[in-house]
């Protein structure tokens, strides 16, 4: 019944106990999981997930904190994308977190890597996977100028303002809440999560990181995504089967390919 919009299966930590972990998503009615790529020399593997079970899907991208990888472009991505239940773009975005001692001028690797995603994404008709982190005003105005809002997607693990969470939601993209939303000292995002429409909002683990309450320090895993489940049904004043339900439908909006 639950869906998890976001985790890497193919990560050390989860990669080599994939039988445990499929095992704990059925105990825990997660039926779903869309497998992220952060590389391209990752793309097989993550694909392979896909390919190998038919309640995983993989998406195609280049996170903006990889570097020493293979440059994406636009013909590498479409490419990938149209291969069987690769469903989005991503992920992808900006993240000015570790700046390493530059300046956001120094940046604009990332942001070109950024517009290269959106502009495979129209290429391809796929939705975009976005990471932001420290870097809300410029992850909306590349997605302005280079036209996102046509196809869409999720703004990822999200843990920016609610200004932020308003925009994206102005450009036609969902939100999607993580075990971030279980933190004692969560209670902005938890307000954010109060705002956002139901039919906006998709939850997910970021497996293996950012393990929920109470297994916060552990590694993560597509099963958890039951507590972000809870957490965002408490604060939605919902029970859990109806909240398992709407992102359940929004996951197949966001991701039509996974329908197909």
């Amino acid at each position: 019944m639950l869906v998890d919009s976001h985790c890497h299966l193919s990560f050390p930590g989860l990669t080599e106990r994939l039988d445990e972990v499929r095992r704990a998503m059925a105990q825990a009615d997660v039926t779903r999981a869309l497998c992220i790529c952060t590389t391209l020399e990752e793309f097989e593997a993550v694909h392979g997930l896909a390919l190998a079970y038919d309640n995983f899907w993989a998406t195609v991208g280049v996170h903006p904190d990889n570097e020493g990888v293979l440059e994406p472009s636009v013909e590498h991505l479409v490419d990938r994308s149209a291969l069987p239940r690769v469903v989005a773009v991503g992920e992808t975005g900006l993240d000015y977190y570790r700046l390493d001692g530059r300046r956001f001028e120094d940046m604009e690797w990332q942001r070109e890597r950024f517009r290269i995603h959106i502009r495979a994404a129209l290429a391809a008709d796929l939705p975009l996977v976005v990471h932001t982190r420290n870097a809300a005003a410029d992850t909306l105005q590349i997605l302005r100028e280079e036209g996102g809002s046509s196809v869409g997607g999720v703004f990822h693990c999200f843990t920016e303002t609610l200004e932020t969470a308003r925009a994206a939601l102005d450009l036609g993209f969902a939100i999607s809440f993580s075990g971030i939303l279980t933190f004692r000292n969560a209670q902005a995002l938890r307000e954010v999560a109060a705002f956002v429409p139901l039919d906006r909002c998709l939850i997910e683990t970021d497996s293996p990181y950012l393990a929920p309450v109470p297994f916060r320090g552990k590694t993560n895993m597509p099963a958890y995504v039951r507590q972000v489940a809870d957490e965002l049904a408490r604060i939605k004043g919902l029970g859990l089967e109806e909240l398992a339900a709407a992102t359940s439908k929004n996951f197949e909006r966001v991701f039509p390919r996974v329908l197909a």
